[in-house]
């Protein structure tokens, strides 16, 4: 922890740097990835501070829109395209998933109830893998695909696609090697970028 404190007293030396942020937020992408500590949104696109409104959920799942009660999830959603006009919205799945591959599975998932609640709320069961593979890659490949679908019931995210103001990307990230591959319709396969 001593590290991350050192850092951080570190960070907020250089306050020209920040003064902008000040004015407020614009930032161009919504980018949906899981909660996993080896997926980090800034590091693998270069983004500095103000070009990405992030959602880290845990197996990146979206959950369905419409909920009886009102999601954090949703409103960050909601909130990046009507208030803050995103343009892009990019749903980032990564090999090693803890949560696919906990569904993927049907692992026991007793002793974390919260943990089980939340996976119920994925859109879809995810592909059939082989078991044996750690990285649980085409499981987490259809796993995007699903949220995306699912984004697409949101009426904010359908209004954008319809007046071609939103664009929406499903892309895999292997934290094995740090490649990182986007679904491209035409092929309907994960490709470098």
């Amino acid at each position: 922890m001593q590290p991350l404190i050192d850092n951080a007293r570190a960070y907020g030396q250089r306050p020209e740097e920040f003064a902008g942020h000040a004015q407020g937020q614009s930032p161009e992408v919504l980018f949906i990835t899981c909660s996993d500590s080896r997926v980090v949104p800034a590091l693998i696109t270069g983004a500095r501070p103000g070009r990405l409104f992030e959602l880290r959920t845990a197996g990146n799942i979206v959950p369905v829109h419409g909920a009886p009660s009102p999601s954090g999830e949703a409103a960050t959603i909601e909130y990046a395209v009507q208030v803050l006009g995103v343009g892009d919205i990019v749903v980032c799945g990564h090999s090693h998933c803890g949560a696919v591959g906990a569904l993927v599975r049907g692992d026991d998932l007793s002793a974390v109830p919260a943990v089980r609640d939340w996976l119920a709320h994925a859109a879809d069961e995810p592909k059939p893998c082989d078991p044996a593979d750690p990285t649980v890659a085409d499981a987490v490949q259809g796993h995007v695909l699903a949220q995306l679908r699912r984004l697409r019931s949101y009426p904010c995210v359908q209004r954008g696609l319809a007046e071609g103001r939103l664009r929406m990307h499903g892309w895999y990230y292997e934290v094995h090697t740090g490649a990182v591959r986007a679904h491209r319709a035409d092929t309907d396969a994960f490709e470098t970028l």
